[in-house]
């Protein structure tokens, strides 16, 4: 079973056009149910939000996050791994201003 590693992601929906910020999450464990044992990916947003409060730990059950989706006649993957340094050293930005 593959899970995905800690770290920096940007969700399908992330607009290159809009603030560099939307969109992205950090991954910071994986979950484990106990009654039925499936997995969930837990992470956090990385930008302000007005249904999701920028504190909260979100979750998503692994299948799904690792899934493709439909966007423009495309498909995606639902999350992709940043791993440009100069992303990941503004998103570690972002996150030590808003999860202090």
């Amino acid at each position: 079973m593959d899970f995905p590693e800690k770290g920096f992601y940007v969700h399908y929906k992330h607009d290159p056009s809009g603030e560099a910020d939307n969109y992205t999450y950090e991954v910071v464990g994986i979950g484990r149910n106990t009654e039925d044992k499936s997995y969930t990916v837990l992470y956090r947003p990385l930008y302000e939000s007005t249904f999701m409060p920028p504190a909260d730990l979100q979750s998503r059950p692994l299948e799904m996050f690792f899934e493709n989706v439909e966007k423009d006649g495309q498909t995606l993957p639902r999350f992709q791994k940043i791993t440009d340094p100069t992303q990941i050293t503004h998103l570690t930005e972002v996150r030590n201003k808003m999860y202090k």
